[in-house]
């Protein structure tokens, strides 16, 4: 998906018929009666080779209060702001209303690309209110008719270029993984980081861990907004810091609490956007408080980090604040070992974001990190490292075939992916794979980096299989003459 489209209206101008049409489903309700969208509600769309997140939003009016009304408004904004494309609709047929004109000074400040588009279009009694949208301001307004399908292509044409532009920039922001490792297995190191492009890390954690202090602390400024209530961050804000040396680009997130209680579709926005700026980084620190580490939401999001494919750091806050640092240390590598396995051996470090004790141990832990990620290994010394570890323990025999782990080689870095030729593939155990990533990341100096390994099966390869041989003569007459008793 190369970017998301906010519809955004007043009530009844046809947006989720709009929303429909463009998801190809009829996922939102749809009724005459104005007010019947409350919530965001989001969908794949497609139109043309175009493929983007569209969000169906509630009605705009003009209410600033706490009541229903203004809550559904403040929703809609912040779907504007984290939106890359706002498709503002009018109604064409009762042309431009007073709403209509306070919410496009609105968008003008909130949504860099406004389209407005002038709905319910067909025919000539729509010509005035889309001769009327020019006032608003917006540029030339798009006709179209949600209900018939009229102006999609319109539509399609002032997309295409937009979306070219997100796809470009999110190619320029988004981190190398996955790189293929090249034939001449020079091992370069990993990308020293610059200011043209530094190393890029999320700050992730439960609301209140403390992620924004920690950030602020690292800048040397109070750049992001804080204070004891959880859940002051709604979006993922990035900063440009030189941490002691190391240029980095930072994303400091909303606090992820369990999605059970996730119910203000405002955070679940904004843990979604969380979750984004995880795929954005290379090395992700998880924040935890000190008084309360390690609780089921915490091991979530360690998880998600790690299934992304990211390097990962556990850091623990509010160091500061214990009594008794040696035996809470015990207990927190203790808890780490049992409850993340997936991540044995990744760094944790104690910090203060309020003092800023420790951050000395965090960067070395996030270049620690980094460099495993980028880890490189020569065919060379795996094939002798797996001739050792299966001598040790060979696979197993199901069914009494023995397999057989022929040859291995790393394919990737960033994480690191490895490649085992074997036959049987498919009747190998996870616990034999298992066996061979604790190695690797024993062996090699990999602690806690998330390592890839595929077996891929070659079948029997019988040299002397489906091959005709021939017979001496000197032996030729005994074949096909067994003696008789």
């Amino acid at each position: 998906m190369s970017f998301t489209l906010a519809i955004v209206g007043r009530p009844n101008v046809g947006k989720s018929t709009l929303f429909n049409r463009l998801v190809g489903k009829k996922l939102a309700l749809v009724d005459d009666q104005p007010g019947v969208t409350r919530d965001l509600r989001e969908g794949e769309a497609r139109l043309g080779d175009l493929r983007f997140i569209a969000i169906d939003s509630a009605g705009l009016e003009d209410v600033a209060d706490d009541s229903l009304q203004g809550r559904m408004r403040r929703l809609t904004e912040r779907a504007v702001e984290m939106a890359d494309i706002c498709l503002f609709v009018i109604d064409a047929r009762a042309g431009v209303t007073p709403t209509d004109q306070v919410f496009a000074e609105i968008l003008r400040k909130k949504n860099a690309h406004v389209i407005l588009a002038a709905n319910k279009a067909e025919g000539r009694a729509a010509d005035a209110g889309v001769i009327e949208a020019y006032a608003l301001g917006l540029g030339e307004p798009l006709r179209l008719s949600a209900e018939h399908g009229e102006g999609m292509d319109e539509l399609y044409h002032m997309l295409r270029p937009l979306a070219e532009e997100f796809a470009a920039r999110a190619a320029v922001d988004a981190p190398e993984v996955d790189v293929d490792v090249s034939d001449d297995e020079a091992d370069e190191g990993p990308r020293k980081p610059t200011r043209e492009k530094p190393l890029q890390i999320a700050v992730i954690g439960r609301p209140n861990a403390g992620k924004s202090t920690l950030i602020n602390k690292i800048i040397g400024e109070e750049r992001l907004l804080t204070g004891p209530e959880a859940g002051i961050t709604r979006d993922a804000i990035s900063v440009s810091a030189d941490f002691m040396g190391t240029p980095m680009r930072i994303f400091d997130t909303a606090g992820m609490r369990k999605k059970a209680k996730v119910t203000e579709k405002l955070e679940k926005l904004s843990v979604a956007d969380g979750l984004r700026a995880v795929r954005f980084a290379e090395v992700v620190v998880v924040l935890l408080d000190v008084g309360i580490p390690f609780e089921q939401q915490d091991l979530r999001i360690a998880d998600f980090a790690e299934t992304e494919g990211r390097a990962v750091v556990l850091a623990a806050n509010k160091w500061d604040l214990e009594e008794d640092k040696t035996e809470k240390l015990k207990e927190l590598r203790e808890a780490f070992e049992r409850l993340l396995p997936q991540l044995k051996g990744a760094p944790l470090v104690t910090v203060s974001a309020k003092t800023g004790k420790g951050l000395d141990r965090l960067h070395n832990a996030i270049l620690k990190a980094y460099d495993v990620w980028n880890r490189r290994i020569t065919t060379a010394k795996l094939n002798q490292w797996l001739g050792a570890m299966t001598e040790a323990h060979p696979p197993p025999a199901p069914g009494g075939r023995r397999i057989k782990l022929r040859y291995m080689t790393q394919v990737k870095t960033r994480p690191p992916a490895f490649v085992v030729m074997c036959n049987h593939a498919d009747q190998l155990p996870d616990s034999y794979s298992r066996y061979l990533v604790n190695g690797l990341r024993a062996d090699f100096d990999m602690p806690g980096t998330p390592v890839r390994l595929t077996f891929r099966d070659q079948g029997d390869k019988n040299p002397y299989k489906d091959k005709k041989f021939h017979t001496p003569s000197r032996l030729r007459k005994h074949v096909g003459n067994p003696v008789k008793k």
